[in-house]
């Protein structure tokens, strides 16, 4: 199994970049990374310094899949995602959009939570359950090169928790090779991340990566064993809950053979949806899969 281990940090999906490392479609590797915080914050004591590292979210890669070209799909299954200093940090310094109504005196909040035993010591009386998920995870677009701090059809910067163990992740390839990164692990994350901080922790993540030839999609989308999701991000949020529910209807139509006034009925009774950082208005749109081969007339 290859291993690719931290190297340099780039804050950018960028079709620039050169490859890292080289893989066939179906091959499973390990790819280590940095936390979003640039490993600034190991103690409470620490403090994140954006003028020595201005930026957040490196991201490990570029990965070129061989045979990947424009017009075809990455299919990116994670199988584990292992803390690999046995802790997580967060931080509550910039309550941004909340400031209307909580004021702007909010302390720093460097926050160290040890990891053990498949939890997350928060404090001496609270635990969270370890449901780790990458943050980034994307593509390099062929026309610009988009920051870790957005998402977009390339993937990027979706903080949506399905990016988790045991899910597909299927991303658009615009560019031959695809160049697949990744980073911003969380040992847990709420809906919205909040304080646009999750647990964020360095890891080492498993992952298979195939190739879905010919398969054209508008943006990234993500499978799970018991439901479907599309994917869109932007502001404002209902626009692009808008747009990924749309995206979802094309997807039943194109592939489940729904009609897509009929997919358009039944979802607005039993969708679901996931939100990441409210900030950028990430959202999924989703089914579960038992719906969808029930009666499409």
């Amino acid at each position: 199994m290859k291993h690719l281990p931290i190297g340099p940090l780039y804050y950018e999906f960028s079709r620039h970049h050169q490859p890292r490392l080289r893989i066939a479609p179906g091959e499973t590797l390990v790819v280590a990374s940095e936390d979003a915080l640039s490993g600034q914050i190991r103690t409470n004591a620490d403090r994140r310094d954006k003028e020595a590292m201005p930026y957040s979210n490196p991201l490990t890669g570029p990965i070129w899949i061989e045979g990947a070209a424009p017009g075809d799909s990455l299919a990116v299954t994670i199988h584990q995602i292992r803390p690999t200093i046995g802790q997580c940090a967060t931080r509550t310094a910039d309550p941004k959009q909340l400031c209307e109504w909580l004021g702007s005196d909010c302390p720093h909040g460097t926050h160290v939570c040890p990891i053990r035993d498949d939890l997350i010591y928060w404090s001496d009386t609270i635990t969270i359950p370890y449901t780790p998920m990458l943050g980034c995870l994307g593509t390099a677009p062929d026309w610009g090169s988009p920051t870790t701090a957005p998402a977009g059809p390339h993937g990027g910067n979706m903080d949506l928790i399905e990016t988790c163990p045991g899910n597909t992740i299927l991303l658009p390839v615009f560019v031959p090779g695809g160049l697949l990164s990744l980073g911003d692990a969380h040992a847990a994350m709420g809906h919205g991340e909040l304080s646009a901080t999750g647990l964020e922790m360095p890891a080492e993540t498993t992952l298979t990566v195939n190739l879905r030839k010919g398969q054209t999609i508008p943006g990234p989308r993500i499978e799970s064993p018991s439901e479907i999701m599309a994917v869109a991000s932007g502001a404002p949020m209902e626009r692009s809950l808008a747009q990924a529910f749309a995206y979802l209807i094309l997807w039943m139509e194109s592939e489940f053979g729904w009609d897509r006034w009929r997919a358009y009925d039944l979802l607005t009774h039993v969708a679901k949806i996931s939100v990441g950082y409210y900030g950028i208005g990430t959202v999924a749109a989703k089914i579960e899969r038992r719906y969808l081969n029930g009666t499409l007339s």
